[in-house]
């Protein structure tokens, strides 16, 4: 029986293919923008005749499919999301106007302050109030909220979000909202803030329901359209969806919290690295058709970050942190007006793609630049399954050159060491403007184009030691073949390691993993396959910012001896993120965590072993490539062909269908 993975991507669709006792494939196909879903089943019918298979008894030989989609994500990027009412408290229609203080680019003063995620049009004020202990002080004006509704309608409106003021702590008011919408409204779906979010900070609560209800008409048609071409196609197995906390969740989990679903197929890649190597601290990089995506483990721990960013906007729940920048092997070549050499972040996308893909695209792209300096075999591009046109490559880099009035493989040289020197800022960002320094790493590459560029910005940055897997072009894709069904509850609850409510928090962690544990049996997670983990946000008495500390609960519940454990915790955590601890201050709790984990045996789905190499490693031919400093011969090595052990010196080439490797001077490969 097969497993599969598929990650769609900016220009190709990835399929990672598992079955016990074979190694680890991958399939790729042109991604199709605007019909996703076709995409999709255009990589199985891949898969399906590699092994000289009609796509109907290779899905019934397919027991899961997991998947990470970008539907989410291009809607936000794009601003192609529904048209979405707020409802909110009387006094208060300015929360997305307001957002919280600019903490980023704070001294940019080029920036237009934001129009708010939804429009004033859009949003509405009801009556009543609730008080921050939970007690109503004002009692819901039902009217007001039907007279919202009755505006929404003749707005268009195709969903609602509902934040009102301490619905964590009493959400009666959020619901009797919902009631009243399903009446006067039925069928537009209602987000209410409580229930997806519940975290005390008003903005970041508002900002994640209005996006999450903005997402859900685009997410849900998504998901119906690929459930029902599965079925279709005759697939009768399990389908798993990715999230952005690192783990999967069933169809119909993502539809109800589609917000969830936001940048899922980056997130997979650091949990592919946690798999492949044992090393403390590592940089994960993920370079795809459009962008390249940076993230990180610290001491083997996923970096989740709750001020995750799209444009001048924050989605307001935790997720794993990736850092994206515009430089991918489809991203575009210009000439600014000073005549300065730029790369991205526009791409040439899946269609029509970098213009040696012949399919009608004339500017210059980063592949293109690679297969003029013959980094790339344009007869050897998905192991000769594409032909590419180096014409083609050659016209569209010749109008850098023309621009810049340089020879045509200085031009292309130039592209390279551009989109080089992006992808270093990128890596930059997640480690040297944290206080991490980057040569103390270890470095996983992902991404078919990446292992073309990954040993030239290793040199640059001093790191070391790097790893491109067989399956880098995969490396996302493998992320969700070994991946967990996982999921996150939280909770508000305000404490002090002072005056520490410990009844409070054990029914709040009994309250939060009763949900977990009841999410992972609609999943289908048996209860010897479920595990927990949790955590707390927490802060310095009067600090504005909270910051997320993990802890163990062995016996079930927390007794009087853990608290000095929890505090002791948060000290460590503090000094790590900010150099400085403060062991005599009071620490504030204000949310709890607990994480839901089911196993789906994931860490089985490892690739073959490979047999020992026999004698010297041998090249399969020559090739000129320019390395800056004129052309040389380099050899090329069949990188499939080389066995454990096998080691090749640099400069050389090492090519496998899906990935071509530049190993430079001074630098040397062992499989």
């Amino acid at each position: 029986m097969f497993i599969a993975c598929i990650d769609i991507g900016g220009t190709f669709t990835d399929l990672v293919l598992h079955r016990e006792g074979a190694d680890l494939e991958i399939h790729k196909s042109p991604t199709t923008p605007g019909r996703f879903e076709r995409g999709f089943i255009d990589v199985l019918e891949v898969a399906a005749k590699a092994h000289g298979m009609e796509l109907g008894a290779f899905l019934s030989k397919t027991e899961m499919i997991v998947h990470g989609t970008t539907v989410s994500t291009n809607a936000l990027v794009e601003g192609k999301v529904a048209p979405t009412g707020l409802i909110c408290n009387a006094g208060h229609p300015d929360i997305l106007t307001l957002r919280e203080s600019p903490r980023k680019r704070a001294f940019n003063i080029k920036i237009d302050f934001p129009p708010p995620y939804i429009h004033r049009s859009r949003t509405f004020e009801v009556r009543g109030r609730i008080d921050s202990l939970g007690n109503e002080v004002e009692a819901l004006a039902d009217e007001d909220v039907r007279a919202a509704a009755k505006h929404f309608k003749a707005c268009g409106v195709e969903a609602v979000a509902v934040c009102l003021l301490w619905s964590i702590v009493n959400p009666s008011h959020e619901r009797r909202v919902r009631e009243i919408l399903a009446e006067e409204m039925p069928g537009i779906p209602v987000t209410v803030s409580h229930e997806l979010n519940p975290i005390p900070r008003e903005y970041r609560r508002t900002i994640s329901t209005a996006i999450n209800a903005s997402l859900y008409p685009i997410v849900s048609d998504y998901v119906g359209k690929l459930t029902a071409a599965l079925d279709e196609a005759g697939y009768r197995g399990e389908l798993l969806i990715a999230n952005c906390v690192g783990g999967m969740m069933p169809p119909e989990e993502i539809v109800a919290r589609p917000i969830y679903s936001v940048m899922s197929g980056p997130t997979l890649a650091p949990i592919a690295a946690i798999n492949l190597t044992q090393a403390q601290n590592v940089i994960v990089v993920d370079m795809g058709g459009t962008t390249f995506d940076v993230s990180a483990l610290r001491d083997r721990h996923l970096v989740v970050t709750p001020e995750a960013t799209f444009g001048m906007e924050m989605l307001g729940i935790p997720k794993i942190d990736v850092r994206s920048v515009g430089a991918g092997g489809g991203s575009i070549a210009w000439v600014d007006p000073g005549g300065l050499l730029r790369v991205g972040p526009h791409s040439a996308s899946a269609m029509p793609g970098p213009a040696c893909y012949g399919r009608g695209g004339t500017e210059p792209t980063v592949t293109d630049a690679n297969v003029v300096l013959g980094i790339i075999d344009p007869d050897y591009f998905l192991g000769g399954r594409i032909k590419l046109d180096q014409a083609k490559a050659e016209a569209a880099v010749g109008k850098i050159a023309k621009a810049l009035k340089i020879d045509l493989v200085e031009a292309a040289y130039a592209i390279y060491a551009t989109t080089n020197h992006n992808m270093i800022g990128a890596i930059e960002d997640i480690t040297i403007n944290e206080g991490i320094d980057p040569r103390d790493s270890y470095l996983v590459s992902g991404g078919g184009a990446t292992a073309c560029h990954i040993c030239d910005m290793a040199r640059i940055l001093g790191i070391r030691s790097l790893m491109i897997p067989r399956f880098a072009a995969g490396l996302s894709a493998y992320g969700g073949l070994i991946s967990d069904v996982r999921w996150e509850e939280t909770g508000a609850l305000n404490t002090t390691d002072r005056h520490f409510d410990l009844a409070g928090v054990n029914r709040m962690l009994a309250s939060l993993k009763k949900r977990g544990a009841a999410f992972l049996k609609r999943s289908g997670i048996e209860a010897r396959d479920q595990r927990f983990e949790f955590a707390f946000q927490g802060r310095y008495l009067y600090q504005s910012w909270d910051i997320e500390v993990p802890f163990e609960m062995d016996a079930g519940k927390l007794s009087k001896a853990d608290l000095a454990r929890l505090s002791a915790a948060f000290h460590a955590q503090h000094e790590r993120i900010y150099t400085i601890k403060d062991e005599a201050d009071t620490v504030e709790m204000t949310t709890w965590k607990v994480r839901a984990i089911g196993d789906t045996g994931g860490s089985g789905r490892g690739g073959a072993a490979i047999a020992r190499q026999s004698g010297p490693v041998k090249a399969k031919a020559k090739r000129k490539v320019y390395l800056g400093k004129g052309f040389r011969d380099l050899p090329v090595h069949d990188a499939a062909a080389i066995g454990a052990g096998g080691e090749i010196a640099g400069p050389a080439i090492l090519e496998q269908p899906s990935t071509t490797i530049l190993l430079l001077e001074n630098q040397k490969a062992t499989v």
